[in-house]
């Protein structure tokens, strides 16, 4: 069997994760969220710039004040799951890395005793 050492690319003896695997899902739980907070605006700004165009072309008429607002706010509405979507998969990349480092740490206190 191969025992690791301290200084070895992995310092987790034991453990039942691979290191490498763990910080690459990280890695790409980041980009996801990027990309998905990326797309959401994108989503968000193509809505917005047909709605403009709808009104300026004269295609769209609305009444009043608050038919302008609920529609903005209609168009608006794909940021929120995309806001959410973006700090939940930045939370999962981030969380890995935290208990990571709190295994390591574990393992060094039970070796220092």
């Amino acid at each position: 069997m191969n025992e690791s050492k301290e200084g070895s690319k992995t310092s987790f003896a034991g453990v039942y994760f691979d290191r490498d695997s763990v910080l690459r899902i990280s890695r790409l739980a980041d980009i996801f969220s990027w990309i998905a907070l990326i797309y959401f605006m994108g989503q968000t700004a193509v809505a917005l710039t047909i709605f403009i165009l709808q009104l300026v072309r004269g295609l769209t008429v609305l009444p009043g004040f608050t038919d302008y607002f609920q529609q903005i706010l209609w168009t608006l509405q794909p940021i929120i799951p995309g806001f959410w979507n973006f700090i939940g998969l930045q939370a999962v990349g981030k969380f890995l890395l935290i208990f990571m480092d709190l295994e390591d740490n574990t393992r060094r206190a039970a070796r220092n005793k």
